[in-house]
């Protein structure tokens, strides 16, 4: 613990020396993927932000969703180029923590942007969607519009373990009206009404091999949740090749997604905001740099449902909406 006290110091030492000698702030970010238009908007914000306020910017990504050595390697590499922030979205939010603390120990100030690590604490502070509140809106617009169907459910998910794929998959079943389901529940809940469950990593092509798995388990899948749009529309062609509908929900608020909502390819979609994360992580370095003060805790980026049809009872913004605040192409 000594040891690590003295990092810290030096590390803070070093920032205020950088600063003494006029040199710009540098903050990395680090994605999970180059190619999911997600990291893309996050990246081109960051790179923005950092601009207009004076920093030095550096990027990497993982080769695809779960590459956790890619992300050390990244991490590693910011703190050897003198990075006194690193914003990262986490692919394994367990795997990752050493190299997190390795860097805080340096006198890096890390923050967790989209995805949260395990235990939440292990970075400094999270800039996030409330992802299960983003699954709740998506079903409980599902339930309001199949009411009184018999349901035979699709979930096709991250892959096993991620925080942010347990929390949206347990929030569309709590707000579907299943008990004992929560914000804190661990594990990735399941009902009755469940019939297959698939892992996609978020990727349209895997989204598609996943639902044509759900229908030859079961033919007969009225609803599908999907972890993301680009899942969706991959669940979509799918479906279409196999000549079946379902309605589709699912969760991110990209501009391709948001258009899939007017073309009724997705019937729902939970609006996320990467701009909004990317901004206040580099707004954060550039304070820590200046002040050598850090970000605490979960702040809560917001989520809007967007819906082609509003219902009774349920809270939704329209297309126009939707399109107005999407992010991507």
């Amino acid at each position: 613990m000594r040891k690590l006290a003295i990092l810290a110091a030096l590390g803070a030492t070093t920032v205020c020396l950088a600063l003494a000698q006029g040199k710009a702030p540098i903050i990395g970010l680090i994605t999970k993927t180059e190619s999911n238009p997600f990291f893309v908007k996050m990246k081109e914000g960051a790179s923005k932000e950092a601009a207009r306020l004076g920093a030095k910017f550096l990027s990497a990504a993982g080769k695809q969703d779960g590459d956790n050595a890619g992300q050390v390697a990244a991490i590693e590499n910011f703190v050897a180029a003198g990075a006194q922030t690193i914003l990262i979205t986490p692919s394994d939010s367990k795997a990752i923590v050493p190299a997190i603390k390795k860097a805080q120990a340096a006198g890096v100030q890390v923050i967790a942007l989209d995805s949260p690590t395990e235990p939440a604490d292990a970075v400094d502070a999270l800039y996030a969607t409330d992802n299960f509140k983003a699954g709740v809106l998506i079903g409980e617009y599902a339930a309001a519009q199949l009411k009184g169907k018999k349901l035979k459910i699709a979930m096709l998910d991250l892959f096993p373990g991620h925080p942010v794929g347990i929390a949206r998959h347990n929030g569309f079943l709590a707000g579907l009206g299943a008990d004992n389901i929560d914000a804190d529940t661990p594990d990735l809940a399941t009902t009755p009404d469940v019939v297959c469950s698939q892992d996609t990593f978020g990727d349209q092509a895997k989204g598609q091999t996943a639902m044509e798995n759900c229908l030859q388990k079961n033919p007969d899948i009225n609803v599908v949740y999907t972890i993301n749009e680009p899942a969706a529309a991959g669940a979509f062609q799918a479906l279409k090749a196999a000549k079946k509908t379902a309605a589709i929900f699912s969760v991110d608020g990209g501009c391709e997604g948001v258009r899939n909502v007017d073309k009724n390819v997705i019937v729902a979609t939970s609006q996320q905001y990467p701009l909004k994360m990317a901004a206040l992580g580099v707004a954060a370095g550039v304070k820590y740099a200046k002040t050598g003060v850090k970000a605490k805790g979960y702040v809560d980026t917001g989520v809007t449902l967007i819906a082609k049809r509003a219902l009774a009872g349920i809270g939704s913004k329209d297309v126009k909406f939707g399109l107005a605040n999407c992010w991507g192409q």
